[in-house]
């Protein structure tokens, strides 16, 4: 599939990420990567563009942050309303802009007039490789809501939000027990003896024996790293 270019009415500034090769939504494959779930067309900007046209992209496209791309398509940096914010704040007469460690920066994004100026750079990215539950974690490392992904060359390929990664949680029932029984429950079959499981709703219940109790944390924890999972019961 190739490259989707944003409609005529907007600038030149304002690009899609190249969309890559659809997969089949009926194959889910555990663990899931950031490129089986991420939003393929993304609303991306320039350097150049200016402070009003972020602005309108961001209303228009109802989003709170945007990739900055330069040349063909690399991210060097993502504007966020946090980055427009000190605009507004030293327009007031009772700003909370103090003379401290964060006035200068706050002040330079006060006087920013394009996407360079304001950016926050150089921006947290991953790959689309990379497992959801590391997107996940660099998500509540970082404090942000989405990520751009990129390929190797730092080329924009998608956008991963936060509920990009809840999305996992949507994953079939039945799709989840298979894997259970196949993955975890009929290797260990010798060492636990007969155990079925039923899935509702992503809450696992294990039915029968599970043998030496030693087992059961080891057992919880395989359960629970399967993805969708919610919960794990005991039924004996």
């Amino acid at each position: 599939m190739g490259t989707r270019h944003a409609p005529a009415a907007h600038e030149r500034s304002t690009r899609r990420a190249q969309q890559p090769i659809e997969q089949d939504a009926t194959e889910y494959g555990s663990p899931r990567t950031v490129g089986d779930v991420m939003t393929q067309t993304v609303v991306a900007l320039g350097r150049e563009a200016d402070f009003k046209r972020i602005v309108q992209t961001m209303r228009e496209w109802n989003v709170s942050a945007l990739p900055v791309l330069e040349g063909d398509g690399r991210v060097i940096g993502v504007v966020s309303e946090a980055d427009l914010l000190p605009k507004e704040e030293w327009h007031t007469q009772a700003s909370s802009l103090h003379h401290s460690y964060a006035y200068s920066e706050k002040l330079a994004k006060a006087a920013g007039g394009t996407a360079a100026d304001l950016m926050t750079a150089p921006a947290v990215t991953v790959h689309p490789e990379a497992l959801v539950s590391e997107a996940a974690r660099v998500m509540a490392e970082k404090r942000v809501k989405r990520l751009p992904v990129t390929d190797a060359d730092g080329s924009l390929r998608g956008i991963i939000s936060r509920s990009d990664v809840l999305s996992i949680f949507l994953r079939p029932d039945e799709e989840i027990a298979k894997e259970i029984q196949d993955s975890i429950l009929d290797p260990m079959a010798e060492t636990l003896g007969e155990v079925r499981v039923a899935v509702r709703d992503g809450v696992v219940t294990l039915y029968g024996d599970l043998g030496d109790s030693h087992f059961v944390p080891l057992v919880v924890r395989s359960v629970l790293s399967v993805e969708g999972v919610v919960n794990v019961h005991f039924a004996v």
